[in-house]
């Protein structure tokens, strides 16, 4: 009788065999929290990292760890979002309220909530300095029915208030304070501890660039020269028609309004750093980039030790007495063939700062020509050059 041994065993083709079984296993479960905040650093947006929270248990613990948090503003909400009551008391705040609701009047849109993160705040002072109804906040980040049929909005405070360890914040508006007409240049930053530091203003009447898309030279009047070429016999003075044609005034309103924009900035920001102790850098900008308000740590926490000089009325941070310092150059055209038209930098400081820094400050002036990124630090480095026209302005 003949025997089979183990290796030749019959087969049988048409029968089923079960898989072997093997323990599932959840690949995410291996990856270690620090890799994974890595990632939530990356993905930095408040609103993923919102979705993010529901996703489970684990990542809902570890998104309020993130240290870089961006925050993107949808809409400004203006006094028709308020109730009847704070409707009717905004009416005696003042011309700089009026201004403001005409340059942050949006129409609030529903967008998704980011689920279970807008929840209870973590304490009673979440929202220092606001108001406990989240629509008083003239920034809205996120809305959602409110189970009545009305909507509630989410203040910037609002949506940061469960974020532990943020070190890093930029907040993004969904556009620059300032309406300027097509073709005229408008940018500052701003730099704030518990009253402004600095301010660099660059501006220009009109900005024409090398070739259209034609190839057609868009503006023949500008052409010609490189570099730091201004054209005709400009020996780096103001010419006269500068102060008969409405030029000087044209650039006073523009420093004017760019320090109110940015002081306004100042004043929307004092809760958010008194709630949030490890803040080491903070930056309020607009997807337009014209104006970025910037705070690093010491000047956090300047803020968060000496007591904020507002004027509740207009809702921004008191400007202190300024020195300010001008350059002009009626024609400027930047090393990559861009010109700019009236091409203006101020450079403002408080007086008390000017008086204190002396001769040290007359010459170093880095923090005006790095202001701001390319093309425009070209333009800054450039018009620093020319003559300088110091002047003065009060307190407001």
């Amino acid at each position: 009788m003949c025997s089979l041994r183990s290796d030749q065993q019959p087969s049988y083709p048409n029968r089923i065999y079960p898989e072997p079984y093997f323990p599932q296993i959840d690949h995410f479960d291996r990856i270690p929290d620090s890799l994974l905040l890595l990632v939530f650093n990356k993905i930095g947006d408040v609103k993923a990292l919102g979705r993010c929270c529901v996703v489970s248990r684990r990542f809902h613990s570890l998104v309020p760890q993130v240290e870089n948090v961006v925050v993107r503003v949808d809409c400004v909400i203006s006094d028709d979002d308020s109730n009847s009551a704070s409707a009717s008391s905004d009416k005696s705040r003042g011309p700089f309220w009026n201004l403001l609701r005409l340059v942050f009047g949006g129409i609030a849109k529903p967008i998704q909530t980011i689920g279970q993160f807008l929840g209870p705040k973590r304490g009673s002072n979440a929202n220092l300095g606001n108001s406990s109804s989240s629509s008083s906040s003239p920034l809205a980040v996120g809305s959602e029915d409110d189970g009545d049929g009305g909507v509630t909005h989410h203040s910037p405070t609002q949506v940061l208030k469960n974020f532990n360890e943020i070190r890093l914040l930029r907040i993004e508006l969904p556009s620059g304070e300032l309406g300027i007409e097509d073709g005229v240049l408008l940018k500052w930053r701003a730099d704030f501890g518990s009253t402004l530091d600095n301010c660099v203003i660059l501006g220009a009447s009109s900005v024409f660039y090398p070739k259209s898309q034609d190839g057609g030279v868009v503006d023949a009047s500008c052409g010609g020269g490189g570099g730091n070429n201004n054209g005709g016999d400009d020996n780096g003075s103001i010419p006269d028609s500068f102060y008969t044609n409405g030029g000087l005034k044209l650039r006073v309103v523009w420093t004017i309004s760019s320090l109110i924009a940015a002081s306004a900035r100042h004043y929307l920001l004092q809760p958010i750093i008194s709630e949030h102790k490890t803040l080491d850098n903070l930056v309020l900008t607009d997807a337009d980039g014209q104006g970025v308000l910037y705070m690093n740590r010491d000047q956090l926490e300047e803020l968060r030790v000496k007591p904020l000089s507002a004027s509740s009325a207009s809702k921004r941070t008191l400007v202190p007495a300024l020195n300010m310092r001008l350059w002009y150059a009626p024609h400027l055209e930047l090393p990559d063939g861009v010109v700019l038209k009236g091409a203006t930098l101020v450079a403002i400081r408080p007086s008390e700062m000017s008086t204190t820094t002396g001769k040290k400050e007359g010459s170093d002036l880095s923090w005006v020509s790095t202001a701001f990124e390319e093309p425009y630090r070209s333009a800054a480095t450039m018009l620093i050059k020319r003559r300088t026209y110091c002047l003065e302005m009060n307190s407001f």
